[in-house]
């Protein structure tokens, strides 16, 4: 069974949203650490308390993604004016709730942006039968990113 069905059209997933502490250091690690492209920088007013829970009216947004594959999907880094509560502590382990998310991109060469930058952290690394390699990072905001190598030169 599809998503939705032939009258409303196809479903897909248009964008995940990272709160972040340091817009700066977050563009850092999604653009020139892993190589995403701003697609949009826009400040928001809404009613973001009764949306979201938030202390004022105001967002800034940020869309990255790759401009060239529309179907690629988004990461939208979000700051709300007024500040935001601090990140729980991460799990040790992994527990219910959002857990990663996922990139296709050449590995070696992204590990070594982010290790030049100094972000990222110390990656978890594995090869998978068929040698599909496979690391682990973190974003400034503690978000915990898959990169999967897509074997492109």
């Amino acid at each position: 069974m599809r998503g939705l069905d032939a009258k409303r059209g196809a479903m897909k997933i248009h964008h995940t949203a990272v709160c972040t502490w340091d817009m700066d250091t977050s563009l850092r690690f999604w653009q020139d650490g892993l190589g995403f492209v701003q697609k949009m920088d826009t400040s928001f007013d809404g009613d973001w308390p009764t949306l979201f829970g938030a202390r004022q009216q105001r967002l800034r947004s940020i869309f990255l993604g790759d401009p060239d594959i529309e179907e690629s999907g988004i990461v939208e880094l979000v700051e709300f004016s007024g500040g935001m509560a601090d990140a729980p502590t991460p799990p040790s382990e992994p527990a219910i709730g959002f857990f990663l998310v996922s990139v296709y991109l050449q590995i070696e060469p992204t590990l070594a942006r982010l290790a030049s930058l100094s972000l990222g952290g110390t990656p978890a690394r594995i090869s998978l039968e068929g040698g599909v390699q496979m690391a682990v990072v973190h974003d400034p905001n503690g978000v915990t990113v898959e990169l999967i190598d897509h074997g492109e030169g």
